[in-house]
């Protein structure tokens, strides 16, 4: 799931760093490997010719460059996501797959940092299985996931899939705190999913260099009223890390450390409603 990928962006080699974060905080978590997704999964999702294309390096993956790197780490990002939904249905709760790059890879394209749309594979190979009817994917990202609606309008999927993002609805400091107050309300439009895939990005928060408009404290508060919500209404929950790109990385990490804090209080043993500070 690790790359180097000589980029802005730490997505694609902070999943390790992320994870260390969680074990010297001591959170309750169990560490399966991904199974790799094949060509013909991730297929699913994208143009044929396209995945072949990025995973043979004949094209250009969603960083701009062509990588054997970040070639051969996609497989597990995408496979990470369907083991984590697939983990979160077995046990009814909560998994997540400690990585990133998804919402801006449309069915014939990458960008933003993304190459793959793993939350578009994960939705399609869990229908095509038949271990769902319906997948919701709820993007807290700061950008709007224009890859994943590009691949919801190919494959009409529209019908099996809920998909939102609060970016045109908020979006600004000013409304940030009737964002977190919303949050159940926005939550319930899921009830009738078999699991949800959530995007935590670390990129909502306020002094992110790509724009984000929530502090340390209401991101806390915005994982644990998902978790919250998703719990009471008994709906899986598979998440990911999504951006972030403050420096030093000790930043995003800190917010990437709240979300499985939250994880952990609602779904875990931890009993801490301490979150960190920067």
């Amino acid at each position: 799931m690790v790359a180097e990928a000589d980029s802005f962006s730490p997505s694609a080699g902070k999943p390790i760093d992320v994870v260390k974060s969680w074990q010297r905080h001591g959170f309750d978590i169990c560490l399966l490997d991904p199974l790799a997704a094949t060509s013909e999964e991730i297929a699913m999702a994208h143009d044929r010719a396209f995945v072949e294309a990025v995973l043979t390096r004949e094209a250009a993956n969603g960083f701009g460059n062509r990588s054997r790197s970040v070639a051969d780490s996609l497989p597990y990002t995408s496979g990470a996501m369907i083991s984590a939904a697939r983990s979160a249905l077995d046990n009814g709760f909560v998994a997540v797959a400690p990585c990133s790059g998804f919402h801006h890879a449309g069915w014939r394209f990458g960008g933003g940092y993304c190459t793959f749309n793993g939350l578009m594979v994960a939705a399609c190979v869990l229908k095509h299985t038949g271990e769902v009817q319906r997948v919701g994917i709820l993007d807290f990202d700061q950008h709007w996931g224009n890859g994943t609606h590009d691949i919801i309008a190919k494959l009409e999927a529209s019908k099996w899939v809920t998909h939102y993002s609060p970016t045109s609805d908020f979006g600004t400091e000013e409304s940030s705190e009737l964002f977190i107050d919303a949050i159940p309300d926005l939550v319930a439009r899921f009830a009738q999913c078999d699991v949800v895939l959530y995007q935590a990005g670390a990129d909502q928060h306020v002094d992110d260099p790509l724009g984000g408009w929530l502090n340390t404290e209401q991101l806390y508060r915005r994982d644990l009223a998902v978790f919250q919500a998703l719990k009471s209404m008994a709906v899986p929950v598979a998440w990911n890390l999504a951006g972030g790109y403050q420096q030093p990385l000790r930043k995003v990490l800190d917010v990437h450390d709240n979300t499985m804090r939250a994880c952990n209080l609602v779904y875990g043993q931890s009993k801490s409603k301490e979150f960190a500070h920067e």
